[in-house]
C-alpha cells in the first residue's frame, strides 16, 4: 500500500480545540496531564504505579476470563489477559459504541492505533508489558446511533425497539439483515468471508455485547486485543466509593462546571449533571435525580431515601451506570491504564475532566488522537494525478477546491486585486481633496469608492462563474472524484463500513492498515489499495 499523508491541522477536518491541542498551545496545557510523545510515558507509568490499587488486577482478570469463556482466544490475547495480574503490566485503552458490524471505518483505526501504541511502548520500555484494551460501550442507550451500517451508499438498518443498555439487547432479527446484505456482496471468496464473519458474530449469540466481542475478537484477536465489558457487578463494586461521593457530594458536577468556565473560548462538548449516573435494568436506563430531599429515577415513579439508595449501591452496584462525564473515571479506577485513544470529540470531553480526576486522586491518562485514514483505489489515485490534484486540494471544501482549480487552469487571471489597488490609489487623491472641503463631500467620496470596489468584486464573481462554465467538464471530473473520496462532503471513515474495502482486498485490509498507521504521528494517512 503506497502511503501519503496530510497533517491533521492542515486537513480542515479538526476543530480549533483539537488543532490547539496538537500544537500544544499554552491555553490548553493545564487541561491534560502529559502530551502523547513516547518519552512522556515513563513518568506516566511511575504516577500510575503510585495511584493504582493493584488489588483490582485480580478482579479484572477474573472478569475477563469469564467474559471470554465461550470464545476461541488467541495465545497472544490469553497472555495479555494473564499479564494484567503483574505489577509491571499497563494498558492502553480505546472505547467505542456497539455499532452494527463495526459501523464506520474509524472503529478499525481506533483499535489498530491502540495495538500499535502498545507495541511501540514495549520497544521503548522493555521491562514493562502493555496490553491493548477495547472498552465496549455496553451501557449506552442511544440505539439509533448504532443500529445500522453503510455499504456502497446503501444503509442496512436493524429495526428494533431498545430502551435499556444496548449491550444487553437480544440479537434477534439480525439474520434478516444478513439475508439482505449478502445479496449485495456477490459471490467472490472475500464476499464469502464477510458473510461468515457476520454470521459467526451474530448468529446463536445472545446479546449485542457478546456479539460485538466475538466480532472484534475475530478481527483483532490475533494481534492480542483484549475486549472488556464493564457492565459487570464485580467491576462496579470497585467503583462504589466514587458512586457514593457522586450521589452525596456532586463532585464531578462542581469540578467540570469550573473547568467549562476556563474553557469558554471553545464550544462545550458535554455539560455535567448534578448527578452523573444512570439507574439501569435490562430495559431501563434513566438518570438518577435528587429532588425535594429524595432520590428519583427519571421518567418512573421509583424513589429512594438516601439510606435506601446507598443500601442498593452496596448490594447491587450493577444498577448504577456512569454517564459520559463519570465513565472515564470508572475506566481509570479499574484498569492499570496509561493512555486513552479517541476521536476529536472524545478528547474534547476528556479535557473537561482533569480536575475531577485530581479531586478523586486518580491519575489522568495521556490523551491520544486516534489515527485517521483515507482509503483510495489505484484508479482514484491515477485519476487524481491525471487531473493534477494534490491532497491539500482534495481535502479542501468543494467550493474552495473548484475556485482554486479554475484559477489554476484559466488562461486569463481571475484575480482583480491589481485593479482594486489601482482604484484605491485613485481614490486616495480624492480623499486628500475631500479632507480640505466639508464632511459631506468626504462621505460622498467614500461611498463612491465602496460602490466601485463592490462593482469590481461583482465582476470578479461573474468572471469566475463564466470560467467555471467554460471548464465545466474538467471541474465535474474533479468534484466527482472528491465526492467518491469524501461522501456527503465528510470523511470517508465516518460513513463507509470496512466490508466495502474488505470485499476488494480481504484480510490484507487489516494487515496493511496495521503496517501503515502510526499512532504517535499527527498525520492523516492516505492509503492506496
Amino acid at each position: 500500500m503506497p502511503t501519503d499523508c496530510i497533517s491533521y491541522q492542515n486537513s480542515g477536518y479538526f476543530t480549533p480545540m483539537m488543532n490547539d491541542y496538537l500544537n500544544q498551545e499554552s491555553s490548553l496545557q493545564s487541561f491534560y496531564n502529559r502530551f502523547p510523545i513516547i518519552e512522556n510515558f515513563e513518568n506516566q507509568i511511575k504516577e500510575k504505579q503510585q495511584n493504582f490499587n493493584s488489588n483490582i488486577r485480580e478482579i479484572v482478570v477474573t472478569v475477563l476470563n469469564e467474559q471470554y469463556e465461550n470464545i476461541s482466544v488467541s495465545e497472544l490475547t490469553k497472555n495479555n489477559i494473564a499479564s494484567i495480574l503483574e505489577e509491571n503490566t499497563f494498558t492502553i485503552t480505546t472505547g467505542h459504541q456497539l455499532n452494527l458490524f463495526t459501523g464506520p471505518l474509524y472503529f478499525l483505526y481506533k483499535i489498530i492505533s491502540t495495538i500499535k501504541l502498545t507495541e511501540e511502548l514495549k520497544i521503548k520500555y522493555p521491562n514493562y508489558n502493555f496490553v491493548p484494551i477495547y472498552w465496549m460501550a455496553t451501557e449506552d442507550h442511544d440505539f439509533e446511533e448504532i443500529n445500522y451500517f453503510n455499504f456502497k451508499d446503501k444503509k442496512f438498518k436493524w429495526n428494533k425497539e431498545s430502551t435499556g443498555p444496548v449491550g444487553r439487547l437480544s440479537t434477534e432479527g439480525l439474520q434478516e439483515i444478513l439475508s439482505i446484505f449478502e445479496k449485495e456482496l456477490g459471490s467472490g471468496s472475500n464476499a464469502i468471508e464477510i458473510k461468515k464473519l457476520f454470521e459467526s458474530a451474530y448468529a446463536n449469540i445472545d446479546t449485542l455485547a457478546n456479539a460485538t466481542r466475538k466480532l472484534a475478537n475475530e478481527l483483532f484477536g490475533s494481534y492480542g486485543l483484549v475486549i472488556i465489558d464493564a457492565d459487570n457487578s464485580q467491576l462496579k463494586r470497585q467503583f462504589i466509593p466514587y458512586i457514593k461521593e457522586e450521589l452525596l457530594q456532586n463532585t464531578s458536577y462542581k469540578k467540570v462546571s469550573e473547568t467549562l468556565v476556563e474553557l469558554k473560548k471553545y464550544p462545550t462538548q458535554v455539560n455535567p449533571r448534578e448527578i452523573n449516573l444512570f439507574y439501569i435494568e435490562d430495559n431501563l436506563r434513566e438518570r438518577i435525580l435528587f429532588e425535594e430531599g429524595v432520590f428519583k429515577i427519571n421518567n418512573t415513579k421509583t424513589t429512594f431515601s438516601q439510606n435506601g439508595l446507598l443500601e442498593l449501591l452496596e448490594t447491587k452496584p450493577e444498577k448504577f451506570s456512569p454517564n459520559v462525564i463519570l465513565r472515564p473515571l470508572y475506566q481509570e479506577v479499574i484498569l492499570p491504564n496509561l493512555g486513552y485513544i479517541g476521536g476529536g470529540g472524545e478528547i474534547a470531553y476528556w479535557l473537561e475532566l482533569k480536575t475531577t480526576f485530581e479531586a478523586y486522586k486518580c491519575t489522568f491518562p495521556i490523551l491520544l488522537l486516534r489515527n485517521s485514514a483515507l482509503l483510495v483505489s489505484k484508479k482514484q489515485k491515477d485519476k487524481m494525478e491525471k487531473l493534477q490534484l494534490n491532497w491539500e486540494q482534495l481535502f479542501a471544501k468543494q467550493e474552495a477546491l473548484i475556485n482554486s482549480k479554475v484559477n489554476e487552469i484559466a488562461e486569463i487571471p481571475i484575480d482583480f486585486s491589481e485593479q482594486k489597488i489601482a482604484l484605491q490609489k485613485q481614490f486616495s487623491d480624492l480623499h486628500t481633496i475631500a479632507n480640505q472641503t466639508d464632511k459631506s463631500f468626504l462621505g460622498a467620496v467614500k461611498a463612491q469608492e465602496a460602490k466601485q470596489i463592490k462593482g469590481l468584486e461583482n465582476l470578479e464573481k461573474r468572471f469566475l462563474k463564466a470560467q467555471k462554465k467554460k471548464y465545466e467538464l474538467e471541474l465535474n471530473r474533479i468534484t466527482n472524484l472528491q465526492n467518491e473520496l469524501f461522501p456527503n462532503q465528510s470523511l470517508q471513515e465516518r460513513h463507509a463500513n470496512f466490508s466495502e474495502f474488505y470485499l476488494e482486498t480481504g484480510k490484507a485490509l487489516i494487515s496493511n492498515l496495521y503496517n501503515e498507521l502510526k499512532p504517535l504521528d499527527n498525520n492523516f494517512t492516505i492509503l492506496t489499495l
